[in-house]
């Protein structure tokens, strides 16, 4: 096992440490799209190219204060394997499009996980902060500051009229996507997600899976992000969806409210089969565990549980992944046996506690 990538295991995911609030808004995210001036896009680039970004950005990242200057990891794609790459996906510091890329690629990762750069992915750089609970303008300072790090010792690709240019055009401007990802299961069983997403999407932002574009809203987990970046300052981008993500909570906190109220036994029922599900299975799919967790997690929140904590419950929601089973295994498995070692992750844990 590549050292680095152990030093990862052995730490929880930062954005899965619980913080304060009622555990509605699981993390916040903002990434930052940058390139280098004078070098093609990763989509055009050769491999003198793309090795000369990486040198550029590893020689940054090392003098950067937020990046812990030296402390952190640095990581080449080419030397991992594909566990630990699963690995890096699962705890949200590298995207698909990074994992797959056709020239050499890299991730910078800070001592503590909150800060990841990832390089030559869809653009030269990928500047990301992750913090858990809703913490948006925490993520800017920080993101703002390396930024300021490493423009100043890199020359950013940057137009007078347009902004930072990016592979993309839709990220041309502040090349800023910021996220929030949110747990919204009153919202989905009293009926409302559908015309709440719809509302949201017609304010101008997006509504995705827990891995971003393209990926299903499963356990209940949407992330909502901003979509426009020109034309806009990166402050009001964040004061709108501050706005909307806090509306999103208080609707969630209804909601949750009105089953306890109106159909309490059937929010009971609904939590007590997850954690029997849970604790008495012998075989479990990835998507079968993280819908139970789900119900599990609304349980905890609502504090139906004496023994059960929303640490344990974030544990688990990282350990069921196909990544870190295998690597806490020590070799590759078939589906099959990934789902009963899965099933006796959740008896050992839960019966531990209950």
């Amino acid at each position: 096992m590549n050292q680095e990538i152990k030093r990862l295991l052995q730490n929880p995911a930062s954005f899965l440490v619980p913080g304060t609030g009622d555990g509605i808004a699981i993390s916040s995210r903002i990434r930052l799209s940058r390139n280098l001036s004078c070098l093609p896009y990763p989509i055009a680039a050769g491999k003198e190219s793309a090795a000369r970004v990486i040198r550029e950005a590893e020689e940054g990242c090392s003098r950067s204060k937020t990046m812990g200057r030296r402390k952190g990891l640095f990581l080449k794609m080419d030397d991992l394997d594909e566990l630990e790459k699963l690995l890096l996906l699962e705890r949200r510091l590298a995207s698909n499009e990074l994992l797959k890329s056709p020239v050499p690629s890299a991730l910078a990762v800070s001592s503590d996980e909150k800060v990841s750069v990832m390089i030559n992915e869809e653009d030269h750089l990928r500047l990301q902060v992750l913090t858990p609970g809703f913490e948006l303008a925490t993520c800017w300072k920080k993101v703002n500051t390396l930024d300021n790090e490493l423009g100043s010792v890199m020359e950013f690709a940057w137009n007078d009229e347009l902004g930072y240019l990016t592979e993309c055009p839709t990220n041309v401007g502040t090349g800023m996507r910021a996220s929030v990802m949110l747990h919204l299961p009153g919202l989905v069983m009293s009926g409302q997600i559908d015309p709440t997403i719809h509302g949201i999407r017609k304010l101008g932002l997006a509504v995705r899976g827990i891995c971003g574009e393209g990926s299903k809203n499963t356990g209940n987990l949407y992330q909502v992000s901003n979509q426009i970046t020109l034309g806009e300052s990166e402050e009001n981008i964040i004061e709108q969806l501050s706005a909307v993500i806090r509306q999103l909570i208080e609707y969630e906190r209804r909601a949750r409210r009105a089953l306890l109220d109106r159909d309490r036994f059937a929010l009971l029922d609904h939590v007590g089969r997850a954690f029997g599900l849970l604790q008495n299975s012998y075989k479990l799919s990835a998507d079968e565990a993280i819908e139970a967790l789900s119900a599990l997690r609304t349980g905890v929140d609502l504090g139906l549980f004496q023994h059960l904590s929303s640490a344990t419950v974030n544990e688990l929601f990282l350990e069921l992944g196909a990544g870190h089973l295998q690597m806490r295994a020590g070799l590759a498995l078939p589906d099959p046996e990934q789902e009963v070692l899965r099933a006796k992750l959740f008896r050992s844990k839960l019966r531990e506690r209950s």
